[in-house]
């Protein structure tokens, strides 16, 4: 298995998170930063870790704030050879939609980033599904739409071939709408993540989400897709090193 979003520089015990995921059958996890200083910690904890790759961006919610400011400091660190994305970045109009322009001009910086590096682009996105969509419309590179939430950007994302994430939210009992989107997203496109500490899968529910969790999201996945839970641990693996060119 693999969690494809994880936030470890927000666990007090990274380290031993990253163990008990190893010990759990999680073969990699894709730590991501969401501001400078949050990138730094996500690659510090990459290199201290084989099996650990870093996301590098600055989120929406940092639109107007001087991270919003670095984005030629967020170039260098992309260099690294354990960052393997650009985010997550996006637009949340759920919280911030006073500074949609200031999110939308973030944005447009790490879209332009990520087709300047080549590199996947990882999107957040909530309560704004049009302007996401017209933002990447044009994006020629890899997107990977974390924690998939917003099951009206489907078609269009099946259209263009885009990676659709799943994280723990998607084994809660009202998440009717998650668990049909899941259904049907082409097997290839299919990842999984536990968004940790955040969003812990029902069976955890309540605990502070880790890596070693995304073992609940994937078994929810296959049981709605009638599948067997190893044999799509395995597609999802090769999905994600697919998706972030990982080893």
């Amino acid at each position: 298995m693999i969690d494809t979003h994880a936030h470890l520089d927000a666990l007090e015990d990274a380290d031993q998170a990253v163990e008990r995921a190893l010990a759990a059958g999680v073969t990699r996890i894709v730590t991501v930063g969401t501001g400078i200083d949050s990138c730094r910690r996500a690659l510090a904890i990459a290199e201290r870790h084989d099996a650990v790759f870093a996301a590098l961006g600055i989120d929406p919610h940092r639109a107007g704030t001087p991270d919003a400011d670095r984005v030629d400091e967020l170039r260098e660190l992309l260099a690294h050879p354990k960052a393997v994305a650009v985010g997550e970045c996006g637009l949340d109009y759920h919280y911030g939609a006073e500074r949609k322009a200031e999110q939308q001009q973030l944005f447009d910086a790490q879209l332009e980033l990520a087709a300047e590096t080549g590199k996947p682009v990882v999107i957040h996105t909530r309560a704004a599904n049009d302007d996401t969509a017209a933002a990447l419309r044009a994006h020629p590179g890899t997107v990977v739409l974390h924690c998939f939430s917003e099951p009206h950007l489907l078609p269009i994302a099946q259209e263009h071939g885009w990676y659709v994430s799943f994280a723990g939210n998607v084994t809660y009992p009202k998440a009717t709408d998650l668990r049909l989107s899941s259904r049907v997203v082409a097997e290839a496109r299919l990842l999984a993540e536990t968004d940790s500490p955040y969003l812990a899968p029902q069976p955890v529910r309540g605990r502070r989400n880790e890596p070693a969790y995304v073992a609940h999201t994937v078994a929810e996945l296959a049981r709605v897709r009638g599948a067997d839970a190893d044999e799509l641990g395995r597609r999802i693996v090769a999905n994600a090193a697919a998706a972030f060119a990982l080893p």
